[in-house]
């Protein structure tokens, strides 16, 4: 089967179990935006030399791939998606956001001041990381607005891991040897 199905040529895309709405639909910015703060977060764990930021990063794309599932799916469809085996977001996977968060402030790693982006590869590309995890949790803000998110926790998930980046990218300039302008 090829990539090229040409089912969207027509501007709209399809969410899971075959419901189609508008490419620009809130529920399509919100997990495309998702889609984009995954990718970041593969850079980031690309050019990470310290293993304990690539392990953590792997386990939150993993984490990224529940959320989006979870946002592809209209709310008249998510017992169907449960019922079909696939999970949700749970105060669980935030818990252990906050419990890195925590292991890393523990290390002294944060700063009170505001940091300009860029002194090791590593930092700058979890800072981008860092504020396209804000743009998605913006976007998934508005999904709730219109009344089309029934999982709040997918938000204050979003809201701790922009978090954790901030604090794992002050960690990456730590550990890089360089300093903080």
């Amino acid at each position: 089967m090829s990539i090229i199905t040409k089912t969207g040529d027509d501007g709209t895309t399809a969410l899971m179990y075959g419901r189609r709405v508008p490419k620009h639909h809130p529920r399509v910015e919100a997990y495309g935006a998702v889609d984009e703060l995954n990718a970041a977060l593969g850079l980031a764990r690309a050019t990470a030399a310290d293993d304990f930021i690539g392990a953590n990063l792997l386990a939150v794309q993993k984490d990224l791939v529940v959320l989006m599932g979870e946002l592809s799916v209209q709310p008249e469809d998510l017992a169907r998606y449960v019922k079909d085996g696939y999970a949700l977001v749970t105060p669980a996977l935030t818990a252990r956001l906050d419990a890195l968060a925590r292991e890393i402030e523990a290390q002294h790693a944060g700063v009170k001041d505001w940091v300009m982006p860029g002194a090791t590869e590593n930092a700058a590309a979890l800072d981008v990381a860092r504020t396209v995890c804000r743009r998605a949790e913006r976007r998934v803000c508005a999904l709730k607005e219109t009344g089309e998110l029934k999982n709040a926790e997918i938000i204050i998930y979003l809201n701790r891991l922009s978090d954790l980046l901030w604090l794992m990218a002050r960690r990456a300039e730590s550990k890089g040897g360089r300093k903080r302008a």
